[in-house]
């Protein structure tokens, strides 16, 4: 027989879990989403509530520390905008309801765009609400039918919902219309790029939480919503290759794909291209599969093999229709890489986490990817001056919500279109419970890796893993895939040891190994409170190999900052840092390069002896190879575009060759 007290605290129990799961429908999803849900919460099923409350007294007292702490994690999400929260998951689009005001209206002119070949173009909204308030907001919908979509209910015993397709892009009516509260009138102006479907406008009050829907505008449409858009070059498995891949709505029962190139100034020849895309059903859990899909359209890659060194080539993208009419991009120039171990000026970009903003300032609060767009322009300024750019992970953060890998490949076309723009995985392309990745948190939003290895082409041997190697001149890049374990004995190990072991250091003396999480050092707040300084198992697996094959520097992403440490080993300075290193070397310098647009990770405030420069501000890091010898280092700002950081490295083939701290080959006696 129960206690009084214990039927007491019973009851209680369940009050407190009823109003836990009331919370939790919105909480749920958004932390579901970022991946800020606690791993101890993981596993909890909200759908099915009712049986996880009825358990054994002894359950009970874990199950209010549960719900207390969940509350309090929920707290924080909403009080910390912009820790990588989805801006769309903001949105309870599955709650919305018809509450159509034949009084309101919504207009977007004009109602064709790209007339002469843009992929991107500026409409006017103009709308009015006779009951106007500080919720109200403007949904972009592509699909324009979205509210004739069928949508499936959650289970038998509820209604299907009125929606459920979420938008592609959304802000607030009263967005720079300081009168609306009183007038009901506003106006808008959206950027839209082309992404295969036309698009309505719709207003909606209630908030993002408890949306009604109050009135939909005409439809607009680009002109060829199907053409050709955004291509992406990369390198390919050779050093003479390089891959275009680019987004169109033909299918290849429609037309077939196809790259017009060749040398500037010379004949031009075709190369066929391969085309993928993927379906609802290869993602992997919501957003990714519900409110979030979006089809990808298709997805084509074309191979320009037998480069010529250095290179100039103009290319353009075309489709050949089945009634014999074809269809071209506008043109494009690239130049080809160096030769492996050519004496000649090779400047590399490298950054992590930038993701996509929008340019008319919608959806983000101005908080969520604050220094995207500004890292992206920074480097179409100095684009004559980069050959190459290494995107080391959480590429756009679309989280489950297809639509925003258009826009992300929109954002870097000029970057991504002119030099190879090579991209590694992170936690916001591939993790997902239960399906392999080495951690099984929920910051894919049910991608599992799947958009990115289909948007982008990479050189490894199997793209799902995505780690590889890629050559350009004088450097090696070895770019390891942290979503996968790294340890001793595994695949991944053999790859990255294979990468660092086999390059030949008199043609390409700059060995670069990079990832995505922190596999070295950090001095971030959240790595201090977990008592580690880099990702847990993270150089202990690997410093013997940075150290044995004298690896010169170690790039990561993941903590939004930037981090420079001296020559370390074994967290300890082999040599003292400094703007100038010369002669054999000592030990790897690591940086975390990872505030390239995601809102910034704090630093510890405790002193760190290994780490010599910080920057709580947004940026990335260029690298140029003069010569076999002679190595730039430099740290930008976003802002600014200015110089903040800088080394050299100074160092000849017998530099490379000496021995130092753990990395002397064995030697004999015989003569």
């Amino acid at each position: 027989m129960r206690h009084p007290f214990q039927l007491i605290l019973q009851k209680f129990i369940t009050v407190i879990g009823k109003i836990a799961a009331f919370f939790l429908g919105d909480c749920y999803n958004r932390l579901r989403i970022s991946g800020r849900c606690p791993h101890f919460l993981v596993s909890v099923s909200v759908g099915n509530s009712s049986g996880f409350w009825r358990r054994s007294s002894s359950m009970s007292m874990r199950l209010l520390w549960v719900a207390v702490t969940w509350l309090a994690v929920c707290a924080g999400a909403r009080a910390g905008r912009g820790s990588g929260e989805q801006p769309l998951s903001r949105i309870a689009v599955e709650r919305t309801v018809l509450a159509v005001d034949g009084s309101a209206h919504v207009r977007a002119s004009p109602s064709v765009l790209g007339l002469t070949g843009q992929n991107s173009e500026w409409v006017d909204v103009e709308f009015f609400h006779p009951n106007p308030s500080n919720d109200d907001w403007i949904g972009v919908f592509s699909p324009a039918n979205f509210s004739a979509a069928i949508c499936e209910p959650e289970n038998n015993r509820q209604y299907p919902p009125v929606l459920c397709t979420a938008p592609i892009k959304y802000q607030f009516a009263n967005f720079k219309n300081d009168g609306y509260n009183k007038t009901g009138k506003g106006y808008l102006k959206l950027q839209l790029i082309n992404q295969r479907e036309d698009f309505s406008f719709a207003l909606f009050s209630g908030g993002l939480l408890t949306p009604k829907l109050i009135a939909i505008s005409n439809k607009v449409a680009f002109a060829n919503p199907k053409a050709p858009v955004y291509p992406r070059l990369a390198q390919g498995k050779s050093w003479n290759e390089m891959t275009v891949t680019w987004t169109s709505g033909y299918d290849i029962t429609e037309a077939v794909p196809f790259v017009q190139w060749g040398e500037k100034g010379g004949r031009r020849s075709l190369s066929p291209a391969g085309t993928l895309t993927f379906d609802r059903n290869s993602m992997c859990g919501a957003p990714a599969r519900t409110v979030g899909w979006r089809h990808p359209g298709y997805i084509h890659t074309s191979y320009l093999k037998d480069l010529w060194p250095d290179s100039l080539y103009i290319y353009r993208l075309g489709h050949r229709l089945m009634n014999g009419t074809h269809i071209w991009s506008k043109s494009y120039i690239f130049k080809a890489s160096p030769y492996p171990g050519e004496d000649s000026l090779q400047r590399v970009v490298i950054f992590g986490d930038m993701g996509k903003a929008e340019a008319d300032g919608s959806n983000e609060f101005n908080n969520f990817q604050p220094g995207s767009l500004n890292t992206t322009y920074q480097i179409i300024r100095d684009l004559e001056n980069i050959d190459m750019v290494v995107h080391i992970g959480d590429i756009c953060y679309a989280n489950g919500y297809l639509s925003q890998w258009d826009q992300f490949t929109a954002q870097i076309e000029p970057i991504a279109s002119t030099v190879p723009y090579m991209i590694g995985s992170g936690n916001h392309e591939r993790d997902w419970p239960g399906t392999g990745s080495f951690y099984g948190n929920l910051d894919s939003g049910g991608e599992c890796g799947v958009p990115a290895q289909t948007v982008f082409y990479t050189p490894a041997e199997n793209r799902a893993k995505f780690w590889y190697a890629t050559d350009y001149g004088m450097f090696r890049f070895c770019i390891a895939h942290t979503e996968e374990d790294w340890r001793p004995g595994t695949e991944q190990y053999k790859f990255i040891e294979q990468c660092l072991s086999s390059v030949d250091r008199q043609k390409q003396p700059w060995l670069i190994f990079l990832a995505h999480r922190v596999l070295g050092y950090s001095s971030c707040a959240y790595y201090e409170s977990e008592g580690t300084f880099e990702e847990p198992m993270g150089r202990e697996a690997l410093q013997e190999l940075w150290q044995k094959y004298k690896v010169d520097l170690a790039f990561y992403g993941h903590v939004h900052n930037y981090e420079r440490t001296c020559p370390v080993y074994q967290s300890q300075c082999v040599v003292n840092a400094s703007n100038h290193y010369s002669g054999p070397f000592q030990a790897t310098t690591h940086v975390v390069v990872g505030g390239a647009g995601a809102s910034l990770s704090e630093f510890t405030t405790s002193k760190i002896q290994w780490s010599y420069f910080t920057d709580f501000d947004f940026g990335f890091v260029k690298l140029t190879a003069f010569n076999h010898s002679s190595l730039l280092f430099e740290y930008k700002k976003s802002s600014d575009g200015k110089v903040y950081d800088h080394f050299t490295i100074s160092r000849d083939y017998r530099d490379i060759l000496a021995c130092s701290v753990d990395n002397c080959p064995r030697t004999t006696l015989a003569t």
